[in-house]
């Protein structure tokens, strides 16, 4: 088969956009008359019109069930955020120079750490402790932070890490077994703590220059990530709680072993509609969404932009069901229908 060339020519208005499946893509249009395609083995011309490429946006129906807005899942903003600050192999290595010495004090920091919290009229408050320390409670947070001091500096970077750091923000938002709220600032305030520690036990063992600067470049790095992921949590637990209006989301099937409960309560604003309501369930229980959700794209042009974006959204999967108070909404109003106080919102999983 002949070989062809293609050669193009900027002209007049025809908009090349092209919208493929991918997250955060957008393409610059290009003015294109006309493609002209020679072949190479003669000495003939054609000249055909550009086709232009598009997302098909979803029927009806599908949009009807949409929920857009959701955070990315904790998984990809950890690798996201790994990645964007640069925590390669190299800063690894260099962390790891420092691990020996910050490992052999571990016990030290972890004591020195809630010693200090007790101390502070406000974070004593902030822990129940204004009468004096809860031993059972305090145990408690020393176990909770030894784990993550030894998974720290084992420099775990799973997606497991980012699913357990993502649950330390739901807690510190008071969604622990002991209601406890601690606001991000101090949550913030004391992983800067830790990482001044971290310089300050490399500079008692006298450890090289060289060795602390680099050490401590990585350490900065990925704890920035690590606060940012239990901020995730936060958000997500902080939004469940917030608006007027309870709804009852129950759950069916292998959702209820994946959230651990048959039954989940939040709040929406007024008037607000049934996507919201989901939207904040799914951002809470991020694996929930990947079970019982699709993720799909569809492009949007603004008649005053040179852009076309691609829009996330998603959908139920195939043969999952969402009812409201027991009529299926898919064949109502979809997820735009209004939510009112104490409403149920079912999910069930298909065959169900």
């Amino acid at each position: 088969m002949a070989l062809h060339r293609f050669l193009g020519i900027i002209r007049a208005r025809p908009k090349l956009t092209v919208s493929l499946e991918f997250p955060i893509l957008r393409i610059v249009p290009l003015t294109l008359a006309a493609v002209f395609i020679k072949d190479t083995m003669n000495t003939n011309t054609l000249s055909l019109p550009f086709v232009a490429l598009r997302a098909q946006p979803g029927t009806e129906t599908q949009r009807a069930m949409e929920i857009q807005g959701l955070p990315r899942d904790p998984a990809e903003e950890w690798a996201f955020m790994l990645r964007f600050v640069g925590l390669d192999d190299a800063k690894k290595a260099a962390m790891s120079r420092s691990v020996e010495t910050l490992f052999r004090r571990g016990t030290e920091l972890v004591v020195n750490t809630y010693n200090y919290l007790a101390s502070v009229p406000e974070t004593a408050a902030i822990l129940g402790w204004e009468n004096g320390v809860d031993e059972a409670h305090l145990e408690e947070r020393r176990r909770f932070f030894t784990v993550w001091l030894a998974r720290t500096l084992g420099m775990d970077t799973s997606a497991e890490f980012a699913y357990y750091l993502f649950g330390a923000g739901k807690i510190h938002a008071g969604h622990g077994p002991r209601r406890t709220h601690v606001p991000p600032a101090y949550v913030t305030a004391s992983v800067g703590l830790v990482q001044a520690t971290f310089a300050r036990f490399m500079q008692d063992a006298e450890l090289p220059a060289d060795v602390v600067a680099g050490a401590m470049d990585g350490w900065s790095r990925y704890l920035s990530v690590q606060i940012n992921q239990m901020e995730l949590g936060y958000r997500a637990a902080t939004e469940l709680d917030r608006g007027e209006v309870p709804v009852r989301i129950t759950l069916f099937g292998r959702l209820r072993a994946l959230v651990g409960t048959s039954e989940r309560r939040l709040r929406v604003g007024k008037d607000a509609p049934m996507h919201e309501a989901l939207r904040k369930f799914f951002a809470y229980y991020p694996k929930a969404r990947a079970e019982a959700l699709e993720r799909i794209w569809h492009s949007h042009e603004d008649e005053n932009s040179l852009w076309m974006e691609t829009v996330e959204a998603y959908v139920p999967r195939g043969g999952w069901r969402i009812l409201l108070n027991g009529r299926d909404v898919e064949y109502e109003e979809g997820l735009d229908v209004v939510l009112h106080a104490e409403d149920e919102v079912a999910i069930f999983p298909p065959g169900r």
